[in-house]
Formats: C-alpha cells, structure tokens, sequence
C-alpha cells in the first residue's frame, strides 16, 4: 500500500476558521493562518484551504492566507470557492498554490475542468465534491456549500469530471461531516472503484481508527480531516503513529519537515 497521506481541511469564512456539523452551525475556531502553521509544524502532508462563502458572494477572500502559506508553510497546499474561471486560477496559482478546487463552477460549466486542466494541467485541478446519500447505494452532488441539490449521481458526476481533466477528487460526505462518526466507507469505496485519479476522503473522521479503518476497506488516497484535528482529540503525531502500527505507510514527521525546509 503506498503512503496514504493526511491532510488537515482549513473552512473559512472572511477571516476566521469555522467549523459546522453536516455545513450547518458554524462555529468560528480562530486564525486559520495560526492553525495552519501549528499543522505545518506538527507533520501535516498537505492543507486544504476552503473558502465556504466565496460562491455565495462571487469571489474568493484567500489571497492573504495563500500569500502567508507561500512564505511561511512549506508543503503542498489546495485552494478552494469562488474560482469560477481560468483567470481566477491564475491569480491563485501564481499567489503559490499548488492546486485548486472547485465544484459550484464545475457543476455549473463544466467545460471549466477541461479549461484548466487544459492551461495549468490536470495535476493541479480538484474536483470538489459534496454528496448526499440518497438511498443505500446512491448519492447526489450538492454546490454552495452543500446547500443546493444538484440532480447528479455523485459517481456518474466523478466519472464526468475525470474523462474531463480533473486530477484529483475531493469527497465530502455532508452527512458526516462535523459528525466524528466515522467516514461513509460505501460512497468513498463506489468512488474509488469508479475512476482512476486519486480520492481524498473527507467528512467524520473521529479517531485514527475511523481512518485506519477507511484505508483497509478501500484503496482511497488520502484523508482529510477538520473537526478531528481542530479541536485538539487527537495529535497528528498519534495518527501517524496508530496508522503505522496497523502497517499502513506513512511519512515521517522528520522526514516532511527536511523534505519541505527552504
């Protein structure tokens, strides 16, 4: 099994890092630029930075925060909402980021993905999804910060997405979300099994045990977590650490700071 990598999921809103349950009350939890550099230093593979009102208000407020993660975090980071065009990637890739996300833009044009992974290449672009389990073996695609149906299958809509450009998908179970329940290992595994690009999964990781037990029922790529992490129920370094134990590789914490050290 190749390594799996963690991730840390930063929503923000204006300033603030927030936090809901299923993207419902929101609870304002700091300076994500603080947060961020303490998951930097703490062994973090990558960060994921969300603007979750970008799309409501048609444009992105995180210039600051990717400037300060450019001369400050030295390790991949993804930045998403309200990129609604190739300029908008443009602007945020030349800030620093490594790779975008998008998802109401995608949804509602979804030539975008061809565009962008087309100018900039598919490595950097991530389809965002947010899904809603429908019935025991189905899911729909939901946009503006899962708020809006779609009337798309989520499996039918990553498919769409990857034969399209995309590099990357991100996964976001809105029922778990916020929930530390556990991940929806259904709608993760029918995803993985249905492209070939990698899979982060996202939404109710509660403990290393709800991630270790994600990895051995399915091939997923990544994990990111928020709540988790944010509210200080586990380290980390005892992620790492109970992930190896169960022989699932990971990188060292020594081995990401020299890695990503300017």
């Amino acid at each position: 099994m190749s390594n799996v990598r963690l991730i840390a999921r930063l929503d923000i809103k204006g300033q603030n890092l927030i936090k809901g349950i299923r993207f419902e009350g929101l609870r304002v939890l700091g300076d994500p630029q603080q947060v961020a550099r303490r998951y930097y230093e703490n062994g973090i593979d990558e960060l994921i930075y969300i603007d979750t009102v970008a799309s409501l208000y048609g444009r992105n407020c995180l210039y600051d925060i990717v400037e300060y993660s450019t001369n400050n975090i030295f390790i991949p980071f993804t930045v998403g909402g309200g990129l609604c065009s190739v300029n908008d990637v443009k602007k945020v890739l030349r800030a620093g980021a490594e790779k975008v996300a998008i998802n109401t833009a995608a949804v509602r044009r979804p030539e975008l993905i061809d565009e962008i992974s087309k100018i900039f290449g598919s490595q950097c672009l991530v389809l965002s999804v947010q899904a809603k389990r429908r019935n025991n073996k189905s899911w729909e695609a939901f946009i503006e910060n899962g708020r809006e149906p779609t009337g798309l299958s989520v499996v039918e809509w990553v498919q769409k997405g990857e034969e399209m450009g995309a590099g990357e998908i991100l996964l976001t179970s809105v029922d778990q979300d916020g929930t530390l329940n556990g991940f929806d290992v259904e709608l993760i595994d029918a995803v993985v099994e249905n492209v070939t690009i990698p899979v982060i999964a996202c939404g109710g990781a509660g403990s290393p045990e709800d991630i270790i037990e994600l990895v051995k029922k399915t091939n997923v790529d990544a994990v990111a977590m928020a709540s988790l992490l944010h509210y200080n129920y586990f380290s980390i370094d005892e992620i790492r650490n109970d992930m190896s134990n169960h022989d699932i590789e990971v990188r060292s914490i020594e081995n990401i700071l020299y890695e990503n050290t300017p």
